[in-house]
């Protein structure tokens, strides 16, 4: 039997019109999308009509379906000699689990392609009208998870050095972590003055951004209930308030045609 395809792809941040060209035609040509929450429903439009669209979303708390049976999915479907899309929000290889799905493909001999995304740690930001480089205020710029994996013996993220960072730091999937992130930071040293800003739905037509010092960070997020997706960024740059573009608007829910049993009963029968 003819063995099918698994393209790993980036939707990107959010707004449909920052999908990429190679992206939008691994759509056209899919038989099976196992998508993430997060993406736009405007992108699913580019799926075939006959398309089985297959929700494998992951919100706090609740998972429609598990990392492990999203990886079966995708071997299963690729062995039946589909040509599979596993969309996911920003970029996959950022915070995005991409790399541990390519190695279960690999593993179980999938030929598989990844497609980037734009990264919502890029892109988030610029839609909140904040560089996360600028000549005068920051030469570098980290990238760190607000949400280690609960079973890792320890953290990986070293405040005392993030504590001491002279260029911007950006923390990804931290809705409900900007209180501890904060607190870590000014107790290892980092100013409590030091700018701060909350973008939460970034990218979207529900876009809310919200401006404060470090210390300000996490009663502000209590106070205005931030809620994912949220993306907390810290350092000077967020002080630059005269570079606001992007106005937002309503917003819309993905409906999903079937559910993952639907779609995986279908497949198999």
């Amino acid at each position: 039997m003819y063995q099918g395809k698994v393209q790993i792809v980036g939707a990107g941040p959010g707004d449909p019109d920052l999908l990429t060209l190679k992206a939008a035609k691994a759509l056209s040509n899919a038989d099976v999308v196992v998508c993430d929450r997060l993406v736009n429903p405007e992108v699913l439009e580019l799926c075939p009509e006959n398309c089985q669209l297959i929700n494998a979303g992951k919100s706090s708390g609740r998972h429609t379906m598990s990392q492990d049976d999203i990886n079966e999915a995708l071997i299963h479907f690729a062995n039946l000699g589909y040509q599979v899309v596993r969309l996911k929000g920003g970029d996959p290889f950022v915070f995005g689990r991409g790399g541990e799905e390519a190695q279960a493909l690999a593993e179980a001999g999938i030929h598989f392609e990844i497609i980037p995304g734009i990264s919502s740690a890029l892109a988030v930001p610029a839609y909140a009208g904040i560089p996360i480089t600028h000549r005068n205020l920051a030469s570098s710029f980290t990238v760190v998870t607000a949400h280690e994996d609960p079973g890792k013996p320890e953290t990986q993220v070293d405040y005392t050095h993030l504590a001491k960072n002279r260029g911007t730091l950006v923390f990804l999937m931290g809705a409900r972590s900007i209180g501890r992130i904060s607190a870590a930071l000014i107790e290892n040293g980092m100013s409590k003055d030091t700018p701060a800003a909350i973008i939460e739905n970034g990218t979207t037509n529900r876009q809310l951004v919200y401006r404060c010092s470090l210390e300000e960070a996490s009663s502000l997020a209590q106070r205005e209930e931030i809620s994912p997706p949220a993306v907390f960024l810290v350092g000077p740059v967020a002080g630059l308030e005269d570079l606001v573009w992007f106005e937002a608007d309503e917003s819309q829910e993905i409906s999903w045609r079937c559910s993952p049993e639907e779609s995986l009963s279908k497949a198999i029968s």
